[in-house]
């Protein structure tokens, strides 16, 4: 299977917001890292960024280095528009532009400059080609919650690394997935 043709059942996503916590960002990278050594080992080898700041890039460099140690591992960066980093930080431009000439993939959801609703395709996009959805939501009132919402609406299994950190395994599915179920062991050293 090659990147061009990866089925949804071997691809992860990834949604959570754009702040993290300074107390919380050394676990949620921890989380990130087990989390897509886990998924490795279930023979999850695909995953989805959608490239925004916060969670997305930490997931990003996750997945890249996972990739280090095991080539099969392909980063795919979904982009919801053209114009995406326009209003970030020039320091936040130079780590984006350096994840999308590391990724293996760059998928453009619209080739059109932002427009109202190009995050929620770019989301749409993400979970209707995933089996898993690994989110760190820790409120409802987010893009990341509207996300997860389409990813359980799709059946797909969520991992919530926010519930993790708060000390609470969560590995759901709203309906089966219809092949090997996914047991996780998520640890924070």
């Amino acid at each position: 299977m090659d990147i061009f043709t990866a089925d949804k059942t071997a691809t992860a996503c990834f949604t959570g917001h754009r702040i993290i916590g300074k107390t919380d960002l050394t676990r949620v990278q921890q989380g990130l890292d087990s989390t897509i050594s886990s998924l490795i080992e279930k023979g999850i080898l695909f995953y989805m960024s959608g490239a925004a700041l916060g969670f997305d890039t930490l997931a990003a460099k996750s997945v890249l280095k996972a990739r280090e140690h095991n080539p099969d591992v392909k980063l795919i960066m979904v982009l919801p528009c053209l114009n995406q980093d326009e209003r970030w930080k020039e320091a936040e431009k130079k780590v984006y532009r350096s994840l999308l000439t590391r990724a293996d993939k760059v998928i453009y959801v619209s080739k059109q400059p932002y427009f109202d609703g190009c995050m929620e395709k770019r989301n749409s996009y993400l979970t209707e080609h995933s089996g898993v959805c690994v989110s760190y939501m820790k409120h409802g009132r987010s893009g990341t919650s509207q996300t997860v919402r389409m990813a359980r609406e799709c059946g797909l299994t969520v991992i919530n690394l926010a519930e993790n950190i708060r000390g609470v395994q969560m590995a759901y599915s709203r309906t089966p997935i219809p092949l090997r179920p996914i047991e996780l062991q998520v640890g924070y050293n």
